[in-house]
């Protein structure tokens, strides 16, 4: 394309190129010394994107820092490791464990908590259909109260790591020792946040978790469980005093603890 060529575009048709990324650098400088000022705001807002773009990639990048330490060694199947649900009084405990390709960047990708649900959703779907391997496992709350909570997202992360289709052969787990691996394990406070693998299990774990719970509205109608997620909220309190516990609820935790008189009986709160 010329310069007269591309000074008879209209203004749409500058859009729609600069929108589809298939054109020569010297359309970008036309557009941005273009006599149209609509012309140079698309311009503009093209060098944005681009700039954003650019950012993203360099996060995401950056979130493979303690993968690549095992690239570097020639272990690919480094499987990151998160749960969601250790603190609600209701509902089980998940743990996810994910595989994904060296260096896959899926735009957003972060801990889940910093995702809005409808992009963790989207990012959801992307993991499951690039991932090397996927394994999610859930804990009811009869397993947390016979375990306790942190022995039953312990023993989950092992089976969640044991059932992955291809064998972990390096693990990256979000703040829980697991000495009992016979591979190499690294514990990170606050992985979901360091770690493209870790990051990827807690949107995994955290949505998994999430559709369960929504789905308990029409079995269990008035307790809130699609809101509130099995977390004690004031709505949740007040279902609890108007309705009762149900078998959803941990008898090993307050207020139900209390509730039912629930006692350990050879079990103690943390091994």
């Amino acid at each position: 394309m010329t310069k007269n060529e591309f000074d008879q575009l209209k203004v749409k048709d500058i859009k729609a190129l600069l929108e589809s990324n298939q054109f020569e650098f010297d359309a970008l400088l036309w557009a941005q010394e273009d006599s149209r000022s609509s012309v140079r705001k698309l311009a503009a807002a093209y060098v944005m994107r681009q700039k954003k773009k650019l950012l993203e990639s360099q996060r995401l990048e950056a979130l493979y820092t303690y993968e690549a330490s095992f690239y570097e060694e020639g272990i690919y199947e480094v499987a990151g490791v998160d749960e969601v649900g250790r603190g609600p009084i209701a509902g089980p405990v998940t743990v996810a464990a994910v595989i994904l390709p060296p260096h896959t960047h899926i735009e957003g990708l972060n801990d889940s908590k910093k995702i809005a649900p409808h992009k963790r959703e989207l990012i959801y779907n992307q993991i499951m259909t690039q991932a090397v391997a996927v394994s999610c496992i859930s804990y009811s709350p009869e397993k947390i109260d016979e375990l306790n909570i942190y022995r039953a997202t312990r023993e989950a992360m092992y089976e969640a790591i044991r059932t992955l289709k291809v064998p972990a052969r390096a693990v990256l787990v979000d703040a829980m020792p697991l000495p009992e691996l016979q591979i190499p394990v690294e514990s990170l406070v606050k992985g979901d946040m360091k770690s493209a693998s870790i990051a990827a299990a807690s949107i995994v774990a955290k949505v998994t978790r999430d559709r369960y719970m929504e789905s308990l509205e029409a079995e269990y109608p008035g307790y809130g469980f699609a809101i509130h997620k099995g977390y004690y909220t004031p709505l949740h309190r007040d279902a609890l005093e108007q309705q009762g516990i149900t078998p959803l609820h941990r008898k090993s935790f307050e207020p139900i603890k209390s509730m039912v008189g629930f006692t350990y009986s050879n079990q103690t709160q943390k091994v």
